[in-house]
């Protein structure tokens, strides 16, 4: 009797606590979401292509009737040359603007070399400016350059070529054109009521008593050499 009594007193004590019915806990897995699917129908835009109907418009051309004029003659200036013929150029009214070129000066081989050494001496000696002494300084430079073997004794320029060929030993070319004379040679000019002009061609230009780029322009009345 003694050993059951606590044994029943346990019992109470460990029923007051624990419950009868132990619900447990139980976990279910969610359902898995069925995706919603939209179904979009395409909007369809029908476009009505526009055409503009452009109507070709006639234009009219009316043919302008090509007036010609017809041209006048250019003025010519006339003059004589050293031969005694008469010549004409066209006179220029007119703004060129084509660049004017000069030709530069060609050798002469069978030409003698003094020839060379007296446009040397002549365009070391001489001046900006003409001083109306071309002979005296063409002179010069002909005996510096053993050309002459004395001074020539003529006074007006226009007769230095007759001189030189006959007293000297010097030849006329047939060039008419100043530019186309050669290195060396010695230029006559004309004139009426003076004393004419006498240049030696370098180069690129003439000299005389002064340096030039152009030619006299005077008539010529030869180129001449010795050979």
């Amino acid at each position: 009797m003694r050993k059951t009594l606590p044994l029943a007193l346990f019992s109470v004590s460990c029923a007051a606590f624990i419950p009868t019915k132990v619900s447990a806990l139980v976990m279910t897995a969610p359902h898995p979401l069925k995706p919603q699917v939209t179904q979009t129908k395409p909007e369809t835009t029908q476009t009505k292509p526009e055409i503009a109907e452009a109507k070709p418009q006639a234009t009219q051309i009316k043919p302008q009737a090509a007036q010609i004029k017809p041209q006048q003659a250019l003025p010519k200036f006339t003059f004589t040359d050293g031969s005694g013929k008469k010549k004409s150029v066209d006179v220029v009214t007119q703004y060129q603007p084509d660049k004017i070129t000069r030709p530069i000066a060609k050798l002469d081989r069978g030409m003698d070399p003094r020839m060379m050494r007296a446009a040397t001496i002549a365009e070391e000696r001489a001046r900006a400016h003409s001083r109306s002494r071309c002979w005296h300084y063409v002179k010069e430079a002909l005996m510096a350059a053993g050309l002459v073997s004395s001074r020539p004794k003529t006074e007006y320029a226009k007769q230095a070529g007759q001189e030189l060929v006959s007293n000297y030993g010097f030849k006329k070319l047939p060039v008419q054109d100043p530019y186309q004379a050669p290195v060396g040679s010695v230029l006559v000019y004309d004139a009426k009521r003076a004393a004419g002009h006498v240049e030696i061609r370098t180069k690129d230009g003439f000299v005389s008593d002064f340096r030039s780029k152009t030619p006299s322009r005077r008539p010529l009345l030869g180129v001449f050499i010795k050979g």
